[in-house]
């Protein structure tokens, strides 16, 4: 995919901006960077209707929450029926990301969960009986 050629030095402008604190107000963007608050509204508009904004995400705190482990799963996988197992993994609760990788693994798995108990669960009974899932290895984030 190449670079779009209509975005210039203001839009990376707000795009920094916003991906430091996604909740700072138009009118503070616009102070900043010296334009007014019309252009930002226009500028936002048309970063995400080119997909280059595509949402504006929560970052929360699972520690805080009780999820006080987080853990990265290694999966090699079957790549003939690569859909059906993403669709699979992406039922478990707590997967918070999943992303495709070059390397040893095909996948790597981001799951939080409550505690080490509750890890054995999803590893054991959720990700192994994944039909198409050859071998994960796990590691937890201290």
């Amino acid at each position: 995919m190449e670079k779009l050629s209509n975005i210039d030095d203001l839009d990376l402008k707000i795009i920094t901006i916003l991906l430091k604190n996604a909740k700072v107000p138009y009118k503070e963007i616009a102070k900043e960077l010296k334009v007014s608050l019309g252009t930002i509204h226009v500028r936002i508009k048309k970063l995400e209707s080119l997909k280059v904004i595509k949402g504006f995400t929560l970052e929360a705190d699972f520690f805080k929450l009780g999820y006080t482990i987080t853990a990265f799963i290694g999966l090699i996988i079957d790549g003939k029926i690569h859909e059906q197992v993403v669709a699979q993994l992406l039922e478990i609760e707590e997967l918070v990301e999943l992303h495709h990788t070059t390397g040893n693994y095909h996948m790597f798995a981001k799951i939080v969960c409550e505690d080490p108990k509750v890890l054995k669960e999803i590893l054991l009974n959720k990700i192994s009986n994944i039909s198409g899932v050859e071998k994960t290895e796990t590691t937890i984030s201290l």
